[in-house]
């Protein structure tokens, strides 16, 4: 699943390391999902799109 987790956080000046600590999750969690190597949770996942004020839908990208 593709996303723009990296994008918006560069956007928004954050670390990886910063926006583990936002959500409560570690650095390395937040470096995974954002190379795609690990879709977080749906808690995770509607924590991240809060967070950025968007919509899961508008954050994750499903492989067609």
């Amino acid at each position: 699943m593709d996303n723009d987790v990296r994008e918006l956080r560069l956007a928004s000046g954050l670390s990886q390391r910063e926006l583990g600590e936002v959500l409560q999750v570690s650095r390395q969690t937040v470096n995974s999902i954002e190379t795609g190597r690990y879709d977080p949770s749906l808690p995770l996942a509607i924590a991240i799109a809060r967070h950025f004020h968007r919509t899961v839908e508008e954050i994750f990208h499903v492989d067609d």
